[in-house]
């Protein structure tokens, strides 16, 4: 699978059309958070068509836009990245940083903790999702030593 990149300005894009599931540029253009102009919107929406991420179908003068890809598999490439280049490879570190840099309620940790215990009892070949569509978890990325403590732990 190639790798999906966004800019800032697509993402923001991709996540209209991801919760609407389709949109025009104008109903994209109203539910962003930043005032764009429509010209603008109607660019970012030709650039992420002509990259493959979405397409359009007439809907009388206008245009309605349609994902082509999903915000799960945007993620799972955006992840990809950034434990590679934030975490040199450690999905133990990436963890880490997580429960240590947010504060997090406990039934969050709670869910955290159910979600590891049920990896653990159900071994996945490398790059099969699991029953909630995630991608496996830290066992399925080595540690690659990078001398954190936290990574061990």
């Amino acid at each position: 699978m190639r790798d999906i990149a966004f800019t800032d300005r697509e993402l923001d894009l991709m996540s209209v059309l991801w919760r609407r599931g389709s949109g025009t540029v104008a109903e994209v253009r109203e539910a962003l958070q930043d005032e764009l102009a429509y010209t603008t919107v109607l660019t970012v929406l030709q650039t992420l068509e002509e990259k493959g991420y979405v397409r359009h179908e007439e809907e009388g003068r206008a245009y309605r836009y349609f994902p082509l890809v999903g915000a799960g598999r945007a993620g799972d490439s955006a992840l990809r990245r950034i434990l590679d280049t934030m975490f040199e490879g450690s999905a133990a570190r990436l963890f880490a940083h997580l429960v240590a840099g947010r504060d997090l309620d406990r039934a969050e940790l709670d869910r955290m903790r159910e979600l590891l215990d049920e990896r653990l009892r159900t071994p996945r070949r490398p790059g099969e999702r699991g029953a909630d569509g995630a991608m496996p978890g830290p066992s399925s990325t080595p540690d690659r030593g990078s001398g954190d403590p936290e990574a061990s732990s």
